[in-house]
This record gives structure tokens, C-alpha cells and sequence, in this order.
């Protein structure tokens, strides 16, 4: 760095030289040079004393103010030596405006204050004494970049105290207006705030993250952030920091993430989806609680799945692509006591053959060493993998046994508050990502994001939803992760579905939407014989809301799509749900946007079940009709093909008398 600024003062020095020396040697307009003269000898001992300390200068303003500073010296440079014209004949051919020379005496002004604040804004803040920085000629047009370069180079140069002051300005500043935030990157911000986030005091290291996590608003913005290192230091604080800056770095992560999901991956590869999956199941689900034996009537989601996890890697088979007789049981019904004592016997008994003994929970883990030595390629520091969802050939999964000290004396409110901004980065680290989403599936956060959708509070809540819906929509575009996550005999899996049909039941949540698109990303996971899910994405269609309808319309069409092996169940389930009728409203009357999705999942059970009764007394194929007539619906690429074939198949099976024809 020092080096750099010494390369850039040198020029300027030696053209000060030059100025000075030429204005000794002039034959015209002396007292006007002499005054150039002057002011360029004090401008050069400015930039001398820069030089020396070089070390401590901030290198964008000096980029700026020395670029500029070296335009003026050459325009004085080129009039001093234009009036050491000798001779008359070149004093009558050499025009010198008298205005020339008001106006670079302007000019080197302007240059020794830019300099002179250059060095009180890049001293300590001791030697400053409290001065007041004003604001610099350079920065006249732009005032906002002067205060920018003030702050920065104090989170550079300045007290841990000072430091944080600084980061609180940015965050101000970043807050009010896109360019700011730009104007922050371009004049190297980034560096100085992660050092602040890395080594700061707990206010100081909130402010850094802060304003890094209002930085990154686009593309650009967070890949300039990711390339200056803020992985490390995010995942560093994840796991050693305070919790209330860890709770901001979370939502900071969040926010990188979502604006550019190409960093996702450089996230990961830090263990940050570790370590947010650590916070996120501390005090939602505990490690030895699926040995507990729990009564009937006091059964929970957490002890049900985690008492019956061993029997989900006995089975092997695929059932997504054919029907199977086997009634799914809730993971909360027709247990008795001695049945769940059963499971855990076994449990216990299958376990005992292994060498490696249960996981302690994460509070217990904090002040003891691990209890057997780390797998070969491991982080030293992670914890032992979840032994019960590794699969034969697959590497440990190392990310549910983090633990932080201290965490469990936080006070409640805090608590919340981090497993709220863990649950927001996770939704946002998930979106589109295959292997953070197999990651999120084979930990305990697919479990905590059941449990937290039940009893959590209002936003983690949401933001669970949010990150299942966009796990669901993952693994409805990867096979393997839907057949290996979202198994029928899973009891995660299950308590997935169930927490996600009760929001849809209830029929009155801000939550509704997210976990219909859920429920329809997992059409092709379901057996023929669960049929609880259809009827209340059935009732759905009658909601007077438009966002709600569409949306139930398009996951029933995901269970009664050919695609869907079981489209014949399902759309026999649909009709006999009262389907038909409320789609035939929504097609005649409904918007748009809700009449397309309707028109095609009526024409699927048509396709699917010509021969329905129910069908032909609500004389759907005159609806079919009606619809070929309407261009903004016979014309949709999805209906286009779709529509003749379904109206074809219902008239073979449907006489004219029976629909009412003349």
C-alpha cells in the first residue's frame, strides 16, 4: 500500500520541481509566476510530507486528489514556461490571458486544501485532536463522497470505539440511498468493516455486519463483498461470535444470498449452513430426546420422528412411481405406549451393535471434547455426523452437532431473535440449490423447520414455510432428493406433511400459500391410498381470495397430471371432493389467471376419469365446449393440446341426452 501511494505522489512532486524552477527563469508576467511559484512550493511540501506518510494514507481519496492535483501542476507547468518567451517577436505571438493566471492560482489552491485534508483525514485520531475535517474543494460537486472517504478512513485508522462510530455512519448511509452503498464498495469500504466485523467490539461488529448485509443489494455489490472475504469472516463469527451479532451476520447472509445466488455455494463451503442449521435446532429439537418414551397423550412431533428415525433407513424401495396398498399412519396416531416402547427397544438394540455411542445434545457437547475422533477430511472443529441418516457409500454428513458456548444463558428474547434471522438465511441459502438443500434434508433442519411451522413464533414461523416451500420446489425438479428426503416411511417427512396440511386446514394463515406450493411440489412422493391431502387443497377453490385459488389449482394439478403415476387416484379423489363443481365456477367466472390453471385440472380429471359420473351431471363437457370458443383460453400452450383430447375422451363416454344437448 505504501509502496503504491509513493509510486503515485512521485510524479506530481517532480512536476512541482519543474514549476518552481521554471518561474525563476521567466521573462514576462514575473509577479504573476512568483505567485504560482509560491503557492507550488507549499503544495509541494503538502505532497513531500504525504510521501512520508505514505503508510497511513487512504488510497482513494489520494488517487483522486492527486490525479487532480497533477492536471493542475501541469497546466501551471505549461504557463510558466510560456512566459519565458525571450525576444519580441515571441512575446508578441504568445497570448497569456491575464484570466490564465487567476485561474490556476485557483486551481493549486483548491489542490493544497484537498491535500492538506487528505492528511488530517488519514491521521489517528489523536494527532487530529477532535479537529474538524471540513469538507475538501474536490468533494464540492459531491459532498456525500467526502463524508464516505471521512468515515472509511476511520474505520482504517481509527479507535475500536471511533471504528464502530464509523460502521453506524455507513449503515446510515447505505440505508438511505443505493448509491451511497455503491459509492461505499467503489471507495474500498468493504475490507475495513469485515476487519471491524472480525475484531471489533460486540456494537462494532453489529454496525459492520449490518451495513455489509445493506452493501450487498445486487449481483455485482455481493460479489465485489464475497470476493473481499466476508465468508470467512461470517462463518468465523457463526461459531465463536456474540449472539446478537451472529443474529445480524445471519440476516446479513440472508440478504447476500438472496440478492445473488451464486454465492450460496461459497457459503456453504464455509460451513455457514452448518452452523445457522446449529443455531436453528438449539432448544427446538434435542439429540437424545428420540430415546425418550413418551405417552400417548403427550406425543410430539419431535419425539415421534426422532423415536421411529432408525425405521425410516430400513426401508429401501422406491415409491414414488407406483401405487402401494399400505395406509401412511400419522406419526401422531394409533401408537399405544408399549408400541412406541417397542421402537426404542429396537432402536437401542440396533444402535448397541454399532461402536459409536448416542450424541450428546448441543448444550452438553459445549464444555466437553468429542467422544470419538474426528472423520479423516472433517473440519477438527465440527462435531460427529448424525450417524442415523448416513446411507451405505456416503460421506458423514458433519452438520448437526455444532455447538457454541455460552449460548443457553442468552437471554430468551435474543434466542429468538437468532433462530428467526437463521431460519431467513436458510430460506434464502436454499432457493434453487440441490446440494444445500440435500444438506438442510440429511441434518436436523428439515425437522426443526416442523416443529418451528407448529410453535414457533410468527416469523420464524413464516420463514420456516417459506424454506420448506423452497426445499419442496427443489426436490420436485431432482429425483433423488425427493426420493431419498421425502420417503413415505420417513417420520420427518411426515411431520413435514402434517404440519403443512394443518396450515392448509386451517385455511387462515399468511402461511397458507407457501405450504399449498409445498404440498404440490410433493405431489409424486405421495401413495395412492393417502388421500387426506386432496380435499382440503379441494376446499381451497372456493377461497374468495384469487392468490389462494390459483394456487390450490396448480398443486392439485401436479397430483392429477400424467406425469403424476397415480393421476388416476388422484383425480377420482378430486371429484369426489366436490372438485368439478368449483372448478367449473372458476372457469366460467373466475379471472384469468385463476381460469387457466382451472380449465387444465379440469380437463386432466376429464382425461383421467371420462367415465365419472359426477362428471356428466355437472355437464363438464359443455363447459370443455365453451371453452374452445375463447380464444385467451384455447390458445394457451398448455390448453392448446390438452383441451381437444380431454373433451374427445368425455364423449366417448358421456351420451349427448345425459349432457343436456338438443
Amino acid at each position: 500500500m505504501a509502496d503504491i501511494v509513493k509510486q503515485i505522489l512521485a510524479r506530481p512532486i517532480q512536476m512541482a520541481d519543474q514549476v518552481t524552477k521554471v518561474a525563476d527563469d521567466v521573462h514576462s508576467f514575473k509577479q504573476d509566476c512568483q505567485e504560482i511559484k509560491a503557492k507550488t512550493e507549499k503544495l509541494a511540501g503538502l505532497l513531500r510530507q504525504a510521501a512520508r506518510a505514505s503508510n497511513d494514507l487512504y488510497e482513494r481519496p489520494t488517487r483522486r486528489i492527486i490525479d487532480d492535483t497533477e492536471q493542475v501542476l501541469d497546466k501551471a507547468l505549461t504557463l510558466v514556461v510560456k512566459c519565458r518567451a525571450n525576444g519580441l517577436m515571441k512575446r508578441v505571438f504568445t497570448i497569456i490571458p491575464a484570466a490564465a493566471f487567476r485561474k490556476t492560482s485557483m486551481q493549486l489552491e483548491n489542490s493544497i486544501g484537498d491535500v492538506s485534508w487528505l492528511l488530517r483525514v488519514s491521521a489517528s485520531a489523536d494527532d487530529r485532536d477532535d479537529e474538524y475535517l471540513g469538507l475538501p474543494p474536490i468533494a464540492a460537486n459531491e459532498p456525500i463522497l467526502c463524508l464516505i472517504w471521512e468515515q472509511i478512513a476511520i474505520l482504517c485508522t481509527g479507535s475500536l470505539d471511533e471504528r464502530s462510530d464509523a460502521a453506524a455512519s455507513l449503515v446510515s448511509l447505505a440505508r438511505d440511498n443505493d448509491r451511497y452503498g455503491k459509492l461505499i464498495i467503489e471507495e474500498g469500504g468493504v475490507p475495513p468493516l469485515l476487519k471491524l466485523a472480525k475484531e471489533g467490539r460486540m456494537e462494532g461488529q453489529e454496525s459492520a455486519a449490518n451495513a455489509i448485509g445493506l452493501l450487498g443489494r445486487d449481483p455485482e455489490s455481493v460479489e465485489q463483498i464475497v470476493n473481499a472475504g466476508v465468508c470467512s469472516v461470517f462463518a468465523k463469527i457463526l461459531k465463536e461470535g456474540h449472539m446478537k451479532v451472529q443474529a445480524v451476520v445471519a440476516w446479513a447472509v440472508s440478504e447476500l444470498a438472496g440478492n445473488h445466488r451464486k454465492c450460496q455455494d461459497h457459503f456453504a463451503q464455509n460451513n455457514i449452513i452448518r452452523f445457522l442449521v446449529s443455531h436453528l435446532a438449539f432448544e427446538t429439537v434435542q439429540e437424545h430426546s428420540k430415546y425418550a418414551i413418551a405417552s400417548k397423550q403427550n406425543l410430539s412431533i419431535h419425539s415421534v420422528v426422532m423415536a421411529n428415525s432408525n425405521e425410516e433407513n430400513k426401508e429401501s424401495e422406491n415409491y414414488e412411481d407406483k401405487p402401494i396398498n399400505n395406509q401412511i399412519n400419522h406419526p401422531m396416531g394409533n401408537q399405544t405406549p408399549s408400541q412406541m416402547h417397542n421402537v426404542v427397544t429396537n432402536t437401542l438394540a440396533l444402535r448397541n451393535q454399532t461402536t459409536t455411542p448416542p450424541t450428546t445434545t448441543a448444550s452438553n457437547q459445549s464444555n466437553k471434547p468429542p467422544s470419538q475422533p474426528q472423520t479423516k477430511g472433517n473440519n477438527p472443529n465440527h462435531a460427529r455426523p448424525n450417524q442415523q441418516n448416513l446411507r451405505p457409500n456416503q460421506p458423514p454428513v458433519s452438520i448437526s452437532g455444532t455447538s457454541i458456548k455460552g449460548r443457553e444463558y442468552e437471554d430468551p428474547a435474543t434466542k429468538a431473535h437468532m433462530k428467526t434471522m437463521a431460519a431467513r438465511a436458510l430460506w434464502q441459502l436454499c432457493k434453487g440449490n440441490v446440494s444445500i438443500c440435500r444438506s438442510i434434508t440429511e441434518s436436523r433442519a428439515l425437522l426443526c423447520f416442523a416443529v418451528l411451522l407448529e410453535k414457533g413464533p410468527d416469523h420464524v414461523k413464516s420463514y420456516s414455510a417459506m424454506a420448506l416451500m423452497e426445499i419442496s420446489m427443489v426436490a420436485e425438479q431432482n429425483a433423488d432428493l425427493r426420493r431419498n428426503s421425502f420417503k413415505p416411511t420417513s417420520p420427518t417427512a411426515k411431520a413435514v406433511v402434517d404440519q403443512l396440511l394443518k396450515v392448509i386446514q386451517e385455511a387462515d394463515s399468511d402461511l397458507l400459500i407457501p405450504c399449498i406450493k409445498a404440498i404440490g411440489c410433493l405431489a409424486r412422493t405421495f401413495r395412492a391410498t393417502e388421500t387426506r391431502i386432496i380435499a382440503p387443497l379441494v376446499a381451497l377453490l372456493d377461497e374468495r381470495e384469487p392468490e389462494i385459488s390459483i394456487e390450490a389449482a396448480i398443486a392439485l394439478n401436479k397430483f392429477a397430471c400424467t406425469d403424476n403415476f397415480l393421476h388416476d387416484n388422484h383425480s377420482k379423489a378430486i371429484i369426489a371432493a366436490g372438485g368439478a363443481k368449483f372448478l367449473i365456477q372458476l372457469v366460467y367466472f373466475g379471472e384469468q389467471m385463476l381460469q387457466i390453471p382451472s380449465l387444465i385440472l379440469l380437463c386432466y380429471i376429464s382425461l383421467h376419469v371420462p367415465d365419472s359420473e359426477i362428471l356428466a351431471q355437472e355437464e363438464v363437457l359443455i363447459v370443455l365446449e365453451w371453452s374452445t370458443k375463447q380464444a385467451h383460453l384455447a390458445e394457451e400452450p398448455t390448453i392448446e393440446s390438452l383441451l381437444p383430447e380431454a373433451k374427445s375422451r368425455l364423449e366417448l363416454y358421456q351420451s349427448r341426452g345425459r349432457r343436456g344437448f338438443h
